[in-house]
């Protein structure tokens, strides 16, 4: 097998590890306060990352930890308001496609914030991605619930985060105020994670020390509600940014901006095998309008990777 198909294998796994870590949050979010079970899902697993990268991190100058934390501060409201969805949300697999508009709104905030160009199918799945959402909110008039509100609000700020993490995570030049020409170091993509996981750890537990009660949760913690934090931290966010970044790491030509689209549909299928949900058609419209939009927006390295495997075909 070469390197590209175990890339593209292991960045399966990865949208399946992505899924699992639903169900561990959703199973934990019923048994405590989620903003609490964020941060300690968060500084458990940027800690695991951490001993991992721990040459790397000590070699990091000021500036590159600087920007790792300001991507980790991001992150960390996103995922916020990503639980806060969780915890009110009547639908999980829903939930899940919502969220990854993120991946559409992302050109928008590269273009609006940092003046990226961006290829047409970026404003062609946008309209598509929108219809998407009307039918998951509009269903009995404009009566959006509140986990979809908090959903649609942490997708934008992913695609934030999104945006500035690819920034950080490459070299790239800029004048300063000045006038002057500085080359930013690129922040290696195992420190960069592990600082962030870290920040999220300590703005979510922040927050949740002013806002929620932690004394009945440490008081007589269930003991299932151990194994749900443990899961979540070490498969569905440790061992997911582990196999994800050594994936990356195999290939520059695998398919996996496109692969990664499959998260929201492993997670309605776990969902509905797991909790029994299930959706209208209507809600199903919905999913499948956003799933196209992601599509559409990833069609440049869709088209990119078929004719990469036609090629492949003819040479062989």
């Amino acid at each position: 097998m070469s390197d590209a198909h175990k890339s593209d294998l292991l960045l399966v796994i990865v949208t399946l590890l992505a899924a699992i870590s639903w169900i561990f949050s959703k199973e934990a979010v019923l048994l405590m306060p989620p903003l609490l079970f964020m941060g300690l899902r968060f500084l458990i697993a940027g800690g695991l990352l951490a001993v991992f990268a721990w040459r790397p991190l000590m070699r990091l100058t000021a500036d590159q930890l600087k920007r790792g934390v300001g991507v980790g501060l991001v992150f960390g409201i996103a995922m916020c308001f990503w639980v806060m969805g969780l915890f009110h949300g009547t639908s999980m697999g829903e939930g899940a496609f919502i969220t990854s508009l993120g991946v559409v709104i992302v050109p928008v905030i590269a273009r609006l914030a940092f003046k990226e160009a961006q290829p047409l199918s970026t404003w062609l799945a946008i309209p598509v991605a929108i219809a998407g959402l009307a039918l998951l909110s509009l269903r009995n008039g404009f009566q959006p619930e509140p986990g979809q509100i908090f959903f649609v609000v942490a997708a934008t700020i992913f695609a934030l985060y999104f945006t500035l993490n690819t920034r950080a995570a490459n070299q790239r030049t800029v004048i300063n105020r000045e006038g002057k020409t500085i080359e930013k170091q690129r922040v290696p993509a195992l420190p960069l994670t592990a600082i962030a996981l870290i920040t999220v750890g300590f703005v979510t537990m922040t927050i949740s020390s002013i806002l929620e009660p932690w004394k009945p949760t440490f008081s007589t913690p269930p003991p299932l509600l151990i194994w749900w934090i443990i899961a979540s931290a070490t498969i569905g966010t440790a061992g997911r940014f582990l196999v994800q970044t050594y994936a990356q790491s195999l290939s520059a030509h695998s398919h996996g901006a496109v692969i990664l689209v499959l998260e929201p549909v492993w997670v309605s299928l776990f969902a509905a095998g797991w909790f029994g949900e299930t959706m209208s058609p209507t809600q199903l419209a919905g999913c499948g309008l956003i799933f196209a939009a992601l599509i559409v927006n990833r069609w440049s390295a869709l088209s990119n990777a078929l004719k990469a495997s036609l090629r492949k075909r003819k040479t062989g």
